[in-house]
């Protein structure tokens, strides 16, 4: 029998959680249905819809569909799937778009640009950097997002309410809660949690929290005093953030008893960049080094390198000042304040004339005033180094030697 997830399998948007934005009444999806569809590519956390969301797209759009996976199938199937088409405009639901190999990709191409395939294109990680841009820029691109514990929470009362749930008793309502605070905020995951509880206690009248925690077994342990689980997440990183090595060590053995390595590593690697950056900028290859080490050697073992790194990143001084400035930055580009990038340091017109360009190499201190900013935004200042530690004090000598270079 197929899991109970993909027996509740959504066949309506209506049947969809969390995803107005795309699927609501006013969802951009669904408002291109009623009109023109075009290609575009779903992106997001396991476990939140995207399959889902393609498949009922799919189904209204009018068209034959079909599905290629990027990782497994190859350009003969993409060929078998076009060429029996011939006559036809077609959908084609492309799972793991990340992956698609170049011969894939060319064949591909033409029959996007000429309308005679849309697609759907469907991935786990951001397609702004693992998507070919190719392929990107023929598609619009739309996040599905994280599904929240309550919403969680409706789809387990909904389950339970099914034909598809084989279980007659009581199941309390702590158990759902339960349930929805363990499942890594995917529904896919809750909905097999359930069932593995309806199986194990299928003898029981009534199905309570102390049978559903045997059931799930110790994956959930550090959740047991109710904490949502990006609750623990953020107040992980918001302690190394603020340099409380005791809570940071504390939050993450809670972490590892989830054994969510890629929550961990992500969670550290944003803190190293965001919160040390330039404070100490020599902790990132460090923490990187450490976080590999414990994907390769896997938990127990890894909760070793991840203390280490944990302890060496609470401790370290701390420089926001990186982030700081390219929000800044692209604030700024938002804006609409933009001018044309001088002549001097653009190759068509450097090709022309190679004199109007100042090779800095060439000149003490490997450094020549020359501008480089657009005359418009000419006197903009995005980086503002801070007195935390020796490196940024040095950066900040370097700035002031640079400006006084006319």
């Amino acid at each position: 029998m197929k899991p109970l997830a993909y027996r509740l399998r959504p066949k309506e948007f209506s049947e969809v959680y969390g995803q107005d934005h795309l699927v609501g009444e006013d969802g951009i999806i669904k408002s291109m249905l009623k009109k023109k569809l075009f290609s575009f590519i779903l992106h997001g956390n396991p476990g939140t819809g995207k399959t889902t969301i393609a498949l009922i797209t799919a189904e209204k759009s009018g068209l034959d569909y079909y599905h290629f996976n990027a990782s497994t199938d190859n350009k003969a199937r993409l060929m078998e799937i076009i060429d029996t088409t011939a006559y036809r405009d077609i959908l084609i639901i492309i799972d793991e778009i990340h992956r698609m190999k170049t011969d894939v990709q060319d064949y591909l191409l033409p029959f996007l640009e000429n309308g005679k395939v849309t697609i759907i294109g469907i991935t786990t990680l951001n397609p702004y950097s693992s998507v070919n841009k190719a392929i990107r820029s023929r598609c619009h691109i739309y996040k599905v997002l994280d599904i929240e514990t309550d919403s969680i929470l409706k789809a387990l009362k909904g389950a339970i309410n099914s034909d598809e749930l084989n279980y007659d008793g009581v199941i309390d309502l702590d158990v759902l809660t339960y349930i929805s605070k363990v499942s890594n905020n995917e529904i896919r995951t809750a909905l097999n949690n359930l069932e593995m509880i309806t199986i194990y206690g299928a003898k029981q009248d009534r199905i309570n929290l102390a049978i559903a925690k045997r059931a799930l077994g110790d994956k959930s342990l550090s959740l047991d005093d109710g904490n949502d689980y990006y609750d623990i997440l953020s107040a992980f990183q918001k302690s190394l953030r603020g340099s409380d090595v005791q809570a940071s060590l504390h939050y993450l053995s809670r972490l590892i008893l989830l054994e969510d390595m890629e929550s961990i590593i992500r969670r550290l690697l944003v803190v190293v960049y965001e919160d040390v950056g330039l404070a100490n900028p020599n902790l990132g290859p460090r923490v990187f080094a450490a976080c590999e080490t414990a994907k390769k050697v896997g938990f127990p073992e890894a909760r070793i390198p991840l203390s280490v790194a944990v302890i060496d990143t609470a401790l370290s001084p701390k420089s926001n000042t990186a982030i700081t400035a390219i929000d800044k930055a692209i604030d700024r580009y938002k804006s609409g304040v933009v001018g044309p990038i001088p002549d001097h340091i653009l190759n068509r017109e450097i090709s022309k004339n190679p004199e109007i360009y100042k090779y800095p190499h060439n000149y003490k201190h490997a450094a020549v005033y020359q501008q480089y900013l657009p005359n418009n935004i000419i006197d903009d200042v995005y980086y503002e180094p801070k007195e935390e530690s020796s490196y940024e004090i040095a950066l900040k000598k370097r700035m002031e030697l640079l400006k006084n270079i006319k």
